[in-house]
């Protein structure tokens, strides 16, 4: 089971938590969130990164323009995009070689067919909980809500998870499930996460 840990821009915390070895780090570039890296984040934090551990842009309805050069700039792996993008957006980016994640806000209404006009431009999907914020709220979805996705493109879970949810994870059979994103539920305060729990879920994770 991969594990994306987002929402990451303090120095030493970044530092700390790509000693625990995570598969994603996610780096919030939306103004409006509490995550947000900020407009003097040094690019110099992320090129110290292992190569094994792929950098993730998190975006909400931004500019293609913006996205490419913010790329080049962190020398990011992937991006997520978080907002309302459309299937233009993606195969824009899609076009400049970029990995893309594309998030849907899921709840007990979601139509998982809204998903296919993206499948030829993701590497992944992503399933976060309907919240009026985009990502970090905390709150989880249904996720046997996820028996209805059909689809083969694989996707991470997100959306309120905690330590104490590794054996409910574990048992999702889910052929699409991929990896976990984490973030609010394991912070001392907004960006700042616990290294011993985000580093026992990796360990836990890695038994799946």
């Amino acid at each position: 089971m991969k594990v994306k840990v987002c929402g990451m821009r303090n120095r030493e915390n970044i530092r700390e938590i790509t000693a625990c070895k995570p598969d994603l780090l996610g780096f919030i570039f939306y103004p409006d969130s509490k995550r947000y890296v900020g407009e003097k984040f040094d690019p110099r934090l992320l090129r110290k990164i292992p190569p094994y551990i792929y950098k993730v842009g998190v975006f909400v309805n931004e500019s293609p323009e913006k996205i490419v050069q913010l790329i080049e700039r962190y020398n990011l792996d992937m991006v997520q995009l978080h907002g309302n993008e459309d299937v233009n957006i993606l195969s824009e980016l899609k076009a400049k070689r970029i990995s893309i994640i594309k998030s849907f806000n899921i709840d007990e209404h979601f139509d998982f067919n809204l998903t296919e006009p993206f499948l030829p431009y993701c590497d992944f999907f992503l399933f976060d909980s309907k919240s009026g914020s985009p990502g970090g709220s905390g709150v989880k979805f249904q996720w046997t809500s996820l028996e209805r996705y059909k689809f083969q493109k694989p996707f991470f879970l997100s959306g309120g998870i905690s330590i104490e949810d590794i054996d409910t994870i574990a048992a999702i059979k889910h052929p699409g499930l991929y990896g976990v994103d984490i973030n609010s539920r394991f912070e001392i305060s907004d960006g700042y996460k616990d290294v011993f729990l985000v580093g026992e879920f990796i360990k836990k994770a890695k038994l799946i």
